[in-house]
């Protein structure tokens, strides 16, 4: 199983196993990279051009899968961070709520680290998981294809996450009920109380004059 710097596992054999695609690669199988930032590397970027920009590993879009003559690996400007905002092993989800800093259900795990002996991760492919699923890894051989349900621990935190959002968007809207109400009495009293038409002019006596 791979393993950090530090020794800990992962939690996969194999960290490409867990890639959907690459993040420069577009919906079209073209390698942005290539496109924006092809001064980091000409060479790549001009072998690219060459080939319309397409993805070495996609291949050709209209065929099943990855076609393309490299792999994940070969590509030296692979990367893969994750976006699902979910645990990939319990599956518990995110809950944050504005302006809370309280610590987030969820953390970034690398799944690739550089060589020994050097400091900078290689390819960088990541995932989210849940603290509780985050620490077992790193504390166990835990891995990230195991069949499991959330944490109770976890469980529990989200539910709390849960209910306080629940009663703070409940008292909102409780508030803004209370100013509609307000509203709507203000406006009867104006017109029956006062003896104000609804262009402000006086009406009382109004049944004399005639």
């Amino acid at each position: 199983m791979e393993k950090t710097p530090a020794g800990t596992t992962v939690g996969v054999e194999d960290p490409y196993a867990h890639v959907d695609r690459c993040d420069h690669c577009t919906d079209g199988g073209r390698c942005r990279f290539a496109v924006e930032q092809g001064d980091r590397d000409p060479a790549f970027a001009d072998a690219r051009s060459r080939e319309g920009f397409r993805c070495p590993v996609v291949g050709d879009r209209d065929e099943e899968g990855l076609t393309g003559p490299w792999s994940w690996a070969d590509c030296p400007h692979f990367r893969a961070r994750a976006s699902d905002r979910e645990c990939v092993r319990c599956g518990l989800a995110e809950r944050r709520m504005a302006h809370d800093d309280e610590r987030p259900l969820l953390e970034e795990h690398h799944l690739s680290y550089a060589d020994a002996g050097t400091d900078e991760t290689g390819h960088e492919v990541t995932v989210y998981l849940c603290r509780w699923c985050h620490a077992k890894v790193h504390g166990s051989w835990a891995g990230l294809d195991d069949d499991v349900n959330p944490d109770p621990e976890a469980i529990a935190e989200r539910e709390r996450r849960r209910s306080r959002e629940q009663s703070e968007l409940g008292f909102r809207s409780a508030a803004e009920r209370v100013d509609e109400g307000d509203g709507r009495d203000g406006g009867g009293r104006s017109s029956d109380g006062d003896g104000n038409g609804r262009d402000g002019s006086d009406t009382r006596g109004e049944a004399g004059r005639e």
